[in-house]
């Protein structure tokens, strides 16, 4: 347990994506100076990234943590890219330091920043995600929500029920920078750099200010992006499906043709235009196996975006409030 200042790290740096959302991250701050014990908070140190917002604040609140700064971006990039801007941007610094990523409308609750720690504690090393056991958005969003993750998984075989609000420990933060993959999606990208991760259950929160801008479009494109830093693994699992599907039709053509020609069964006249809908079926999978086949080639042999390096290109200035 963390529970004790000679327990803490020097420093914890907390990497807030922001796209207009200036009065919800006031009040975050104001959430954690009222529910983070001082020794956690005085070692806190805030790089809000601002996401080319089309509004400015007019006040922060001062004095929470070790200091605050805003990050800010020339262009509007995504709320992917742009924590994974702030990661290059913290990794590119003399000392790296545990990072906490967490979104700026409260719904990833600052008195959980404890349990992340307490979790690095016991599994050194470990990007810790925060589990969500529990959520409070509409019906329609958490069954949607739930589609998502079992299409995830059948896909890419592997299991997602985490989202950003995670603990990235000071020694993976540089390795982490330099997995390209966090550009189109920073769980996904975890998952994909293969270093050890691990989840603790708690429970979301409620946005503090504002409405959430994530739709159910947002939710789709969320969900691609996921699905998209392992298309390779997708790519194969398709084309298995592919496999498995002209195996079938060639059993169902067997099978109508072996009852024709091999048995004194009675065999409608409407069976030619049965396997001519297989013999369709059997070119389709074969051509979108072909597809995927030069899909996943033309995946590997492109430039890949290492944050670590080019994350200068889209960091217009460092703003620092204190």
């Amino acid at each position: 347990m963390i529970n004790q200042p000679d327990d803490l790290p020097e420093r914890i740096n907390v990497v807030i994506p922001l796209f207009n959302d200036w009065q919800a991250v006031g009040l975050l701050l104001e959430r954690i100076r009222d529910v983070v014990d001082a020794p956690i908070r005085s070692r806190l140190a805030f790089l809000i990234v601002d996401d080319c917002s089309s509004k400015d604040y007019e006040s922060l609140p001062s004095g929470i943590g070790h200091s605050l700064s805003v990050l800010r971006l020339y262009r509007n990039v995504g709320h992917q890219k742009a924590i994974a801007l702030g990661l290059a941007h913290l990794a590119d610094q003399p000392e790296p330091y545990p990072t906490v990523v967490m979104d700026s409308d409260g719904e990833d609750r600052p008195e959980d920043i404890i349990r992340l720690l307490q979790r690095g504690a016991e599994a050194p090393g470990h990007v810790v995600f925060a589990h969500r056991s529990k959520r409070h958005e509409s019906l329609l969003f958490r069954t949607f929500y739930v589609v998502y993750k079992a299409v995830f998984r059948l896909l890419t075989g592997k299991v997602i029920t985490f989202g950003n609000f995670s603990l990235i420990p000071a020694r993976q933060l540089r390795k982490l920078a330099h997995v390209s993959e966090i550009w189109n999606n920073y769980p996904g990208g975890v998952i994909r750099s293969r270093l050890p991760y691990t989840a603790v259950p708690l429970e979301r929160g409620r946005r503090l200010a504002g409405e959430s801008k994530m739709n159910f479009v947002s939710l789709i494109l969320h969900g691609l992006s996921a699905v998209s830093v392992l298309m390779d693994t997708t790519a194969v699992r398709l084309v298995l499906f592919c496999v498995l599907m002209v195996a079938a039709m060639v059993c169902g053509i067997g099978v109508v043709l072996w009852l024709k020609f091999f048995t004194n069964t009675s065999v409608p006249g409407w069976t030619s235009y049965l396997v001519s809908s297989f013999l369709i079926v059997i070119l389709q999978a074969f051509l979108i196996s072909l597809l995927l086949v030069f899909v996943v080639l033309s995946y590997r042999t492109q430039p890949q975006f290492i944050p670590a390096r080019q994350f200068k290109d889209f960091v217009e200035r460092l703003e620092r409030i204190y």
